[in-house]
Order: C-alpha cells, then structure tokens, then sequence
C-alpha cells in the first residue's frame, strides 16, 4: 500500500510553496580548512552554488565532472567570485569505468575524504539515451553511477573519521520530491533495463524511481556504516532553476518557472546544512526537505527490506560489471 494522494499533495506543498524562510545560511558554516570535500555535477546548478560556498569556507574542493571543458570554466568562474580554486576530477556517472578511474585519481592523491555531496543527476531525458553499460540512463546515473562512486570511495571516508570528530565525516545524497510523490512501492527491477517494461513507465516515473533509489541507498548507507563514523543524509534540495530541467517540455518549463521553481542559490542551502551543520550530525538516516528542515519520506523508502534488496541488486550489477573487465595483470 502507498500513502492516500491527501498524504502526497501534503508533501508536496510543504516541500514546494511557501516554504518557510531559511534559519541556516552560508554564514552559519563553520570554517572548513583541512577539509577535503567532492562534489558531483559540481559545474552547474546546485552542484557549482555548492562549490563556491565550500571554497569560501576554505575546502579543498574536488569538482567532479564529465566535461573538463565545462569544469574547467565553471573553476575560473569560482575563483574569480571566491579567490579560491576547485580540483577538476573527471567522472562520468553513466559509465562505471569511468566511475573507476575517478576514484582510483582521486585515492592517489588523497588518502581521506570529510565529505562526499552526491549532487549530480540527470532528469527526463530521451527515452532512447542509455548509460554505457546499457541501463536506465537515469537510474544508471543517479542511483547506480553514484553507488558505485561511493562504494569506491568509502576507505577514504572510513579513513578520514578515524582522525576528525564524531559525526563531521559526511555523505550528502541529492534526491527530490519526486522520490515522495512516487505512486510505486518499491523499485521495478525489470524497468532498468531496454525493454517494454521501461517504455511503459516512461521518462518521468523512471526518473521518480531513480530518485527513490537515491534514498534507499542513502539509509543503508546510515545503517551499515553509522558505527564507522560516517553519516548519510539524503534530501530533497528544492524545486530549483538549474540545468536539470533542459528536457522538460518548454510549456511545463514556463509553468514550472512561473509557480514553483526557486533560485538556485536556494538550492544548495539544504545540501550544505546536511554535510556542514554541527547538529545535522543527528540526522543520519533521515531526509531533509526545502530549507534545511527533517521531512517524512514514504513507506517505500522507509522500508528496510526495499534498501536491503536494492542495495545487493546493486553489489549484483557491479561484481558482474568487474568480473567481465580485462584483467590489469
């Protein structure tokens, strides 16, 4: 059974109109040197405002992007408002070989991670457009894409907790509200694949799915590795103008624009409380809504056994992945 739509429009208007002014603010974080952060999709939107706040706070920042060419601008960009330079890291979420190499780059340089902002994602994009190793572009990319990353990534952040204070070293996982207002109970394994089941869902419910699985990996994330030292949060960042609406169709952009889509410097006001905020330390395993305040999720995400099966489905798509890779002997 899923939440009545009363429940759902609920959420949805408390998550989307009239959100109460924000009590945290950039001012609010405290000063961040020493502090080795990544950034994914940290080019654009969400991802760059995120960027530039952490800079100005004194973070080393990685700014983990497909393009170098629009990461190396968005750089200049930021350093040019901040006096302060990011780090290019290549990553390419739709491909795990890529996924690979960026963390392999980065662990040759850094021996630990404070905080890791799961930012990037793509939204609605042709149905046809699919990760390299043939799955579900959105959910390749948003679920699966940053899993691995940060399955990759995890002895730098177990690492890093061993020497910071309790509670600082952070996984911060951008979902939205459309993982709330999904109707679905759970993730439709046979849709991340090409096929009838996909196409019959379409582009927006698959992205709702992916966003779904963002959470549900979040949680386990807070329930496997809480007793390291880390904490997961997950989080809907608000209805933002960024980048991530290219694919909505111009007429509901114009609609969307005109109700409901905030500033982007909003959005990343919620994701920042999550990785820098000394009392969101206490919000492991929880999802945060617009602006920097608890929410309630759904039944299909607070479900443990949803976030159990999706996560071996996922260890499942990456052992097959690895054990089919030339070997490097």
């Amino acid at each position: 059974m899923t939440e009545p739509i009363s429940w759902k429009l609920r959420q949805l208007w408390k998550q989307s109109f009239f959100i109460p002014k924000p009590k945290f603010t950039a001012q609010d974080i405290p000063d961040l040197s020493g502090k080795i952060i990544i950034v994914t999709g940290g080019n654009t939107g969400i991802g760059k405002e995120t960027v530039k706040v952490l800079l100005s706070k004194n973070a080393k920042v990685y700014m983990a992007s497909r393009s170098q060419t629009k990461a190396e601008a968005a750089i200049a960009d930021l350093e040019k408002e901040t006096g302060k330079k990011a780090i290019f890291l290549e990553l390419d979420l739709a491909d795990l070989g890529s996924i690979k190499r960026s963390a392999e780059t980065f662990q040759s340089t850094e021996k630990e991670l404070h905080i890791l902002f799961n930012s990037g994602g793509v939204m609605i994009p042709p149905m046809k457009d699919l990760t390299k190793q043939w799955y579900d572009l959105q959910f390749g990319t948003n679920a699966l894409g940053h899993f691995y990353f940060t399955k990759l990534l995890l002895p730098t952040l177990q690492a890093a907790a061993k020497t910071s204070p309790a509670g600082t070293v952070r996984i911060v996982t951008t979902s939205s509200s459309a993982s709330v207002l999904h109707t679905e109970t759970d993730i439709h394994y046979d849709t991340l694949r090409p096929g009838k089941p996909r196409d019959k869902m379409g582009a927006g419910t698959l992205y709702a799915q992916s966003k779904l699985g963002n959470t549900l990996v979040a949680r386990e994330l807070a329930r496997r590795y809480a007793d390291d030292g880390i904490v997961s949060i997950t989080l809907n960042p608000g209805n933002i103008r960024s980048d991530l609406q290219r694919n909505v169709p111009k007429f509901f952009l114009w609609i969307m624009r005109a109700t409901m889509l905030y500033p982007t410097h909003l959005g990343a006001i919620t994701q920042l409380y999550a990785g820098t905020a000394p009392e969101a330390a206490d919000h492991n395993g929880k999802f945060l809504i617009p602006w920097a305040r608890v929410g309630e999720h759904t039944k299909a995400s607070n479900s443990p056994e949803n976030a159990t099966r999706l996560w071996d489905w996922l260890e499942a798509q990456i052992k097959a992945w690895e054990e089919g890779q030339p070997s490097s002997a």
